[in-house]
């Protein structure tokens, strides 16, 4: 069997996505056996090995004794970005959006089956004057059904919403919208090698409405929601006190949360997988997948960033993989 080609792209140039990225492919034992195709120029490469003391030759040509898979530099090449280590920047910006869009292009041609994105910055994009928030929004311009999904061993969660202000958010809890997204998220997962088995749906006000008492939006439109999808065979419950909810599903492993807006689902998630945590884009014809951090401008540079959540992002890409028969 072949393996499965693996985009890796480094995020903003300036933050930890370098070094969490070559630190993942220093302990390459630890990975799945894959052709990783790293998005960068080498010279930038080489900048960041040597600012954190490893050696890039052998790093990229790691003996066929010790490991199976293989380390490859994109012939992607964009200019050595004049990029600001430990803050956002227009370059920064600009190096990693090219970066990124140059990935999903090639996946989009069946030339990868999973992209890696390291964290980008936001606001660097946002100098950049690129026109889309982030990763997940730009998926969205071509798969409006594309869903931004969180996994670990412990929990895991899709957004119905994402980055909306919560006052945005109430609008967008309709029978019609729900039932939509519990489709196409019962259908992205099952076109995937990864199976859940129940959907549990968080309610959206206090205690679930309490009876209308405390809200409209579940009897209203969630709850007739829920119904529609059982209708149709989707295994999708609720709605639940999003207070309990998430303890009911830590650690049933075929069990996911369906949060409606990005708080109530990101609060809890990051607290029991903050150094493991995965952000999973569902409904592309490639996997997406991404490190649950940001940028920690903070720490850029000296070498303290954990990569666990980087080889996190590479196994859960692997998982959802589906190997040809």
């Amino acid at each position: 069997m072949s393996l499965p080609r693996i985009g890796l792209c480094l995020g903003d140039p300036g933050g930890i996505g370098p070094e969490i990225t070559l630190k993942a492919l220093h302990e390459k034992q630890s990975l799945p056996l894959a052709e990783y195709r790293l998005f960068a120029p080498f010279d930038l490469l080489e900048f960041w090995a040597v600012k954190l003391g490893l050696n890039l030759e052998q790093l990229l040509n790691p003996s066929p004794q010790q490991w199976g898979g293989k380390i490859i530099v994109s012939p992607f090449n964009p200019r050595f970005p004049d990029f600001t280590i430990g803050q956002p920047s227009k370059a920064n910006g600009l190096f990693s959006f090219s970066v990124f869009q140059s990935a999903i292009k090639i996946a989009e041609k069946g030339e990868l089956e999973a992209v890696v994105t390291g964290p980008i910055s936001k606001y660097s994009w946002a100098m950049a004057k690129i026109p889309w928030k982030g990763h997940t929004e730009y998926l969205n311009q071509s798969y409006p059904q594309a869903i931004m999904s969180f996994w670990s061993q412990s929990l895991k969660v899709a957004l119905f919403t994402h980055h909306l202000p919560l006052a945005q958010v109430s609008p967008l809890i309709t029978k019609e919208n729900l039932l939509n997204f519990f489709q196409s998220l019962y259908q992205a997962i099952n076109k995937t090698s990864v199976s859940i088995d129940e959907y549990l749906v968080a309610g959206f006000n206090p205690h679930a409405g309490e009876e209308g008492l405390l809200g409209q939006e579940e009897g209203t439109q969630i709850i007739p929601a829920v119904r529609a999808a059982q209708q149709a065979g989707l295994p999708i419950y609720g709605p639940f006190p999003p207070d309990t909810l998430f303890h009911q599903a830590l650690d049933r492993e075929k069990k996911m949360v369906i949060a409606l807006y990005h708080d109530q689902g990101l609060i809890a998630f990051k607290l029991v997988a903050f150094t493991s945590g995965v952000n999973v884009t569902l409904g592309l014809p490639f996997i997406r997948t991404s490190p649950d951090h940001g940028t920690a401008f903070d720490i850029a540079g000296q070498g303290k960033a954990e990569a666990t959540s980087m080889k996190e992002a590479i196994r859960w890409a692997f998982r959802f993989w589906s190997p040809p028969p």
